[in-house]
């Protein structure tokens, strides 16, 4: 029987990348959007129609999907956006929607799909993080505090869900060449005393999705621990995934030089 794959945020980026991956190796795949008209008639799985931030959508969501369904295999907790800006320029209500999405609408979907996996006592959980979850960066206050906080609850998940053999996963890609930057949302206000440093820093942070890879790393790293039957928890993907955190911990002085000198490569 097809192992039936839920992907959450498959109408573009890693979700739509992946779930055209997935469905290519022959599982059942759903996908899923806020518009998912848009897409279905440009992609060969199945689009349901999903907003996280929303909890009747959620609970709506799960009771449907398990019509159509008798289990469900693994959870690839997909969706999401990037909130951009420095920190006292973003908005505490820009701030909270962040974490609507990023962390409590990740958790309330796999808070409302747990009773049916407990149910099975098998499946997987598998949750893309970023490595601004491990780490993080000027401009992406927000942005990384919803992340480590996916990291803080997924971890602690894990241990309480292993009893059910339920397989709990973190993935944390550095920057790849996605729409994450093109879809992402920019901090609503201006303070005079950073103009010259956010130059710099838009300037540095352009620089580095131009010359981002292709995602094709992620994806492969996903379809494995689709695959994988014992995953471990961390999964950090691209060039300095893993070195960086390292780095941040042992030495946090010489990650901040690092941080500092290429920044101030860029004139003001």
């Amino acid at each position: 029987m097809k192992q039936n794959i839920l992907v959450t945020g498959a109408s573009s980026g890693f979700g739509l990348l992946l779930a055209n991956k997935l469905h290519e190796r022959g599982y059942n795949v759903i996908g899923t959007s806020r518009n998912p008209e848009k897409t279905q008639s440009s992609v060969p799985f199945k689009m349901v129609a999903l907003d996280i931030t929303n909890e009747d959508s959620i609970k709506s969501f799960g009771k449907q999907l398990f019509t159509k369904i008798n289990q469900l295999d693994v959870l690839i907790n997909n969706a999401g956006f990037y909130l951009s800006g420095l920190a006292e320029e973003t908005s505490i209500e820009q701030g909270m929607k962040q974490f609507d999405t990023n962390f409590w609408g990740t958790v309330k979907l796999t808070n409302e799909l747990l009773p049916y996996f407990r149910k099975q006592r098998f499946g997987k959980i598998i949750t893309v993080g970023s490595i601004m979850g491990l780490i993080s960066l000027p401009g992406g206050s927000f942005y990384g505090a919803s992340k480590h906080a996916l990291e803080g609850y997924f971890r602690a998940l894990r241990f309480e869900l292993n009893e059910f053999n339920i397989k709990v996963s973190m993935v944390e890609p550095v920057g790849f060449k996605t729409n994450i930057v093109t879809n992402s949302i920019v901090a609503d206000n201006k303070i005079s005393d950073y103009d010259g440093y956010r130059t710099k820093l838009t300037a540095y942070t352009k620089d580095l999705f131009d010359n981002a890879p292709e995602p094709t790393p992620v994806v492969e790293t996903l379809l494995k621990l689709v695959e994988n039957g014992n995953p471990n928890f961390n999964h950090p993907v691209g060039k300095g995934s893993t070195l960086f955190p390292a780095i941040q911990y042992f030495s946090f002085k010489t990650f901040e030089n690092s941080i500092i000198k290429n920044i101030n490569k860029f004139k003001k």
